[in-house]
């Protein structure tokens, strides 16, 4: 009988959890799978179409576009802000003047709202405008078309991305090494380790579980990319520096076929599923290996 109350007890204390997480997640995701299936423009009723959805996404230019663009920034952000941002860590968590004010100012990008990010930035990186082709144009350098072109604007919005995340990740890692053992590090320091040696050796492989956690919070913020598209290009020009939300937006929102878009998120959740299933999976592969 205590079982079964304890039981109890905690369902009725998550209740309100489940409740929430229902109505503002699960609730939504239902609701655009099933209008996927559908079109719609904002007024009347849904027409059913099954499959038609799909079928024109992945014959539409713009949305391989989308998806090329977020796979580079996916690459380029992960493969810079992970082991940036751990490095940041082992440097901020010895003991040195100004350590907190040096781990407030890494952290600040990180609480600055996503769409003033993409406005500072503007006024570094716009071609014709920005702060940076001002510099180089100071030592007769041509102007480079940082944002808004054919090649280079997924770089720039990582660079961005990579700028107002790396305090958050840094964090994690960060309290991770806090939460060593100082006798495992004490015990290898006697034993003639030296930092490089505790760091590859110890620290990373006891932080297998906080590395996961960076790499999948920075994978689904990634998919999330929004606010910094939308400030920095607009998605332009003709739609060659989308993201696959802001793609997903303009088609939404701007050209309001509700449907169409609502393919496109089932798309990106799928994709951010699993490539976070995916690293999960590889993750644990190579650990049972080893």
């Amino acid at each position: 009988m205590i079982w079964v109350s304890n039981r109890w007890k905690i369902l009725l204390m998550i209740t309100p959890a489940i409740i929430v997480f229902t109505m503002f997640v699960v609730y939504p995701v239902i609701y655009s799978g099933v209008f996927s299936f559908t079109r719609f423009q904002g007024f009347g009723a849904p027409t059913w179409i099954g499959f038609d959805n799909y079928i024109a996404l992945f014959n539409d230019p713009f949305f391989w576009q989308a998806l090329q663009n977020t796979i580079v920034i996916l690459v380029v952000s992960l493969g810079i802000l992970i082991p940036a941002s751990f490095a940041l860590a082992l440097l901020l968590q010895r003991t040195i003047a100004g350590g907190g004010l040096m781990r407030a100012l890494v952290f600040g990008p990180a609480i600055i709202a996503p769409i003033l990010v993409g406005l500072i930035w503007v006024f570094i990186l716009d071609p014709k405008i920005g702060l940076l082709n001002r510099a180089l144009g100071a030592f007769g350098i041509p102007p480079v078309q940082w944002i808004g072109g054919d090649y280079l604007t997924p770089i720039s919005v990582s660079v961005v991305f990579i700028w107002s995340s790396i305090g958050f990740a840094m964090t994690i890692f960060y309290a991770g090494l806090q939460l060593l053992p100082s006798d495992v590090m004490e015990a290898s320091a006697l034993d003639g380790a030296t930092g490089w040696q505790q760091t590859w050796h110890i620290k990373i492989p006891m932080m297998r579980e906080t590395f996961a956690i960076v790499t999948i919070l920075m994978i689904t913020n990634v998919f999330k990319i929004f606010e910094l598209v939308y400030m920095l290009t607009g998605g332009g020009p003709v739609h060659r520096s989308e993201t696959l939300v802001s793609y997903m937006y303009f088609i939404t929102f701007t050209n309001q076929q509700y449907g169409y878009g609502m393919a496109l998120a089932v798309i990106i959740t799928i994709l951010g599923a699993v490539v976070s299933i995916g690293y999960l999976a590889a993750a644990h592969r190579k650990e049972s290996v080893s």
